[in-house]
């Protein structure tokens, strides 16, 4: 079996769920607490032993880039002032993994994006890491995936439990039990309504593919939203070979809507040790004079 040495992040999405704060600025770069979101993606990816990654962008993405780039002037500054801890973490921005980057020309939809890679993939397997889905866990989500890729051998998908009226912002899951957290997965249903749905599983932005998901994403006709979506691709391939769904462990946070980004930065900050404790007195003051209205 071969390992997975690759990780394919999509981040050509001109994020307008986040006009006006996107208009200028990539909304993989909009920090959660100290960090771009994409940050914390990179950092998962390096943590599961994966450390080619490609990121795909469009325009408007150079500062993606730049931010993983090395600035000689910035860490001249700080080697100057002696601020060597924040050199270190600087440093270590731009050598935690090899990152390549290819453009998206065309907002085509996320089975687009991941058929953009096609090149750079060939035909080994690889991971997928969707950038609105940030996963705080003890062992790195994708560690838990590649394991499971490698336990069953075939494409995995993960996902969680949401509740039922959210279905219809998730691609869905329907499967049969193979282990306590692992199903063998029978169908796919993208976006669908309430009462449509296979399930409540929802497919959350974690993935290990086969590289027979590329000649299916090139067959696949455009589906919900005028758009080439990868979940229709992963229901043909559920039908030809083996594909599990893992229901990972750890906290999810949906950073592409408003309400999810904000409860990302909230607890992150509440996990961060130089701010945690002012800022809990800090919530702890704003909800008694809430209560107090």
């Amino acid at each position: 079996m071969k390992k997975i040495t690759k990780v394919v992040i999509p981040a050509a999405g001109l994020g307008t769920r986040f006009l006006p704060a996107t208009k200028a600025q990539p909304k993989e770069m909009l920090p959660v607490v100290d960090k771009p979101t994409i940050q914390y993606l990179i950092e998962e990816a390096a943590a599961a032993g994966v450390h080619d990654v490609l990121i795909i962008t469009s325009r408007n993405k150079r500062a993606i880039e730049d931010h993983f780039d090395r600035s000689v002037e910035l860490e001249l500054l700080l080697q100057e002032k002696h601020k060597d801890d924040t050199l270190e973490q600087v440093r270590a921005i731009s050598d935690m993994a090899n990152i390549f980057y290819i453009r998206q020309k065309q907002a085509l939809g996320l089975g687009h994006a991941i058929l953009c890679a096609k090149e750079f993939i060939g035909d080994e397997p690889f991971a997928v890491m969707l950038g609105d889905d940030i996963v705080h866990s003890q062992t790195p989500c994708l560690k838990q995936m590649i394991d499971c890729y490698e336990t069953y051998g075939g494409s995995v998908i993960g996902g969680q439990s949401v509740p039922w009226d959210e279905v219809s912002r998730y691609g869905i899951i329907a499967g049969q039990d193979v282990a306590d957290n692992v199903k063998r997965v029978t169908r796919l249903v993208e976006k669908p309504a309430r009462e449509e749905a296979p399930s409540n599983l929802a497919v959350l932005g974690r993935y290990v593919l086969d590289g027979g998901i590329f000649p299916l994403l090139e067959q696949t006709k455009p589906g919900k939203g005028g758009e080439i979506q990868l979940t229709d691709a992963l229901d043909e391939l559920a039908r030809r070979q083996s594909v599990y769904a893992l229901n990972f462990e750890g906290r999810h946070y949906d950073i592409g809507n408003k309400l999810g980004f904000l409860q990302a930065t909230v607890e992150y900050a509440l996990r961060d040790e130089q701010v945690s404790q002012a800022f809990r007195r800090y919530l702890t003051d704003i909800l008694e004079q809430e209560i107090k209205k």
